[in-house]
């Protein structure tokens, strides 16, 4: 119980830093910022080991097999890049939706071919 009115408590105090201080929100969407760089650079360091330990697999891949799949991932990346922009009107969102799903539907497609003997 102490623990949790003590996270209210620090929540309120971040909140109210946020709200009162001159420049608070600039602090906040640094800070928001930061936390977003981290986690898109957490994402391609996963990427990066994925591939190191598919590297065997990727290879043996076919040269039109590779083209799909780093196309696919590609797109994948700039849908997450672009995001911003693209989901602020409504055709954006559908083409977002239809690029992300097709590149998902590519990749899957060319995991299942490759499994197939």
């Amino acid at each position: 119980m102490i623990r949790t009115i003590r996270n209210i408590a620090i929540i309120m105090a971040l909140a109210f830093v946020v709200a009162a201080v001159p420049g608070g929100g600039n602090a906040a969407t640094a800070v928001v910022t930061a936390i977003m760089i981290a986690f898109l650079a957490t994402i391609g360091w996963a990427g990066y080991q994925v591939y190191r330990s598919q590297q065997l697999s990727i290879l043996s891949l076919t040269d039109g097999q590779r083209i799909v799949l780093v196309a696919a991932v590609g797109a994948i990346v700039l849908m997450i890049a672009g995001a911003d922009e693209m989901l602020a009107t409504g055709g954006g969102t559908l083409a977002w939706i239809a690029i992300l799903a097709a590149s998902v539907v590519a990749i899957w497609r060319l995991w299942v071919e490759s499994h197939t003997y």
